[in-house]
């Protein structure tokens, strides 16, 4: 058999390169016979620089489409494994976030022990958190954001994702003490004395190294006054007093209960009490 001449093999060297410049040029050109080429016609490089190439544009749908092409038709190679983890940035990009959450999974399904086992654990609870709308809209994304921050952070300590994590584990958190506070209000604001107790002691219970603390325990003290609850309306004060005497919410419990006779004090054995007597030893704030 004759071999392949230096003028044979250089032509040959040349036809990868040509043909990913024909590919990404039919990028702009609104589609033609270049797009019109079925994409087997393609290697795996070529297929996923296409992905990047709508990446650097915004085309984020036409990205993740790219890089799935890539999954599908080399699945067990190494740019597959690279065009997972691209497939479910470009979908988080382009606020596709079911979408993204699913490349995400898969990648860890797949790839569980590889570097980027902690960015597609990220991504998949930023599929959470960026949905996290304003207080009055349902909750359930936020605890579902929590608890995909939460296996970030406990998956990956030593990760930068686990340090974002923490920031936005923090917010989220304060964001579900946000709708309690907010329930709260309206009952308080209706007259619903005991409903609104319930909300706030949920905060200072269940939230209470959030922003939301002191204001929680103030609107237990209105609310205890307006209940007749004499003591438990003193002992939170008494709570806000240690923990946030510096506060405007403190200054307003001092000057409501000053006002009624009385002091902010620990009298009885409520779950205010008891909360106080935690704080004390340590095991509350």
């Amino acid at each position: 058999m004759t071999g392949v001449g230096s003028k044979g093999r250089g032509v040959m060297k040349l036809a990868g390169p040509l043909l990913l410049a024909a590919f990404l040029a039919g990028c702009g050109n609104g589609g033609g016979t270049v797009d019109s080429l079925p994409l087997e016609t393609y290697t795996a490089e070529q297929i996923y620089e296409r992905g990047e190439f709508e990446m650097d544009r915004n085309r984020y749908g036409d990205a993740a489409d790219f890089f799935g092409e890539v999954e599908r038709l080399y699945p067990y190679s190494e740019w597959a494994k690279r065009a997972l983890i691209m497939q479910a940035f470009a979908q988080h990009q382009g606020k596709n976030y079911e979408e993204s959450r699913s490349a995400a999974q898969r990648y860890l399904d797949f790839y569980p022990t590889e570097e980027d086992a902690a960015y597609a654990q990220y991504l998949l609870a930023l599929s959470y958190y960026d949905q996290i709308d304003e207080v009055g809209r349902d909750q359930g994304l936020t605890f579902q954001a929590l608890q995909a921050l939460r296996a970030v952070i406990e998956k990956y300590p030593d990760s930068d994702y686990a340090r974002s994590a923490i920031l936005k584990f923090d917010l989220a958190f304060d964001h579900l003490a946000s709708k309690e506070m907010e329930i709260g209000r309206y009952y308080l604001k209706k007259q619903h004395y005991t409903a609104a107790v319930n909300r706030f002691r949920v905060v200072v219970e269940d939230f209470q190294t959030t922003t939301h603390t002191a204001e929680a325990l103030h609107r237990l003290v209105e609310a205890y006054l307006s209940l007749g609850l004499v003591a438990e309306a003193q002992t939170a004060g008494a709570i806000l007093g240690y923990n946030f005497q510096s506060t405007e919410w403190y200054e307003a419990s001092y000057n409501l209960l000053t006002g009624k006779g009385l002091k902010p004090e620990v009298i009885g054995d409520s779950w205010l009490a008891q909360v106080y007597r935690q704080m004390l030893r340590g095991e509350w704030l």
